[in-house]
């Protein structure tokens, strides 16, 4: 179905609508309404995963303390308090970034750290943490990132420290590092 256009009005006929409708008053524009506050955020996947472990833990095929169990990394450059290696290790710095090198190989990974550990210096962030696994798929040889990460981190001179983190943070399969600040 067409639609005809409308026909044009004339000036009769507004004057008819004006004197049908009377004097008109203009009103003021009125401000918009306050947007309504959003609720704050609220994890409910962290809710769920934490009401899971109870049961995943029982049925697990293998036994949790086994993938801990291996080398510890740690590291304290001379001249500074084992105080500082102890509070590194038991998590009183906090993470201000990290660096996950998973599903790399050793060549890419070395790029990575080297670039990682330029960016956070140049940001002025003191302690950072290097995911580098446990190496579970690795050949006999043993972990090698790990050992790559091992290797450079006590090679750097901007490296105070460095230790295996904490269980909730990769357990042995990360380092927290702790940076000299220029």
């Amino acid at each position: 179905m067409k639609r005809r256009p409308a026909p044009p009005v004339n000036d009769d006929d507004r004057q008819l609508f004006r004197d049908a409708i009377g004097e008109i008053r203009r009103f003021d524009e009125a401000a918009p309404a306050p947007a309504a506050s959003k609720p704050a955020p609220y994890p409910h996947m962290f809710d769920a995963d934490e009401a899971a472990v109870p049961g995943e833990l029982l049925d697990l095929a293998f036994d949790p303390a086994v993938l801990e169990i291996g080398e510890e990394l740690s590291f304290l450059r001379d001249g500074y308090s084992p105080k500082l290696l102890r509070q590194l290790k038991r998590g009183q710095f906090s993470i201000q970034d990290d660096l996950d090198l998973h599903q790399m190989n050793a060549a890419a990974a070395q790029v990575e750290i080297i670039n990682f550990l330029a960016e956070v210096q140049h940001e002025g962030l003191r302690c950072v943490r290097i995911i580098h696994g446990k190496g579970l798929r690795s050949r006999a040889a043993g972990p090698v990132l790990k050992g790559i990460t091992d290797r450079m981190l006590r090679r750097r001179d901007d490296v105070i420290a460095f230790a295996s983190a904490r269980p909730a943070f990769g357990g042995t399969g990360a380092v927290v590092v702790l940076l000299r600040q220029k």
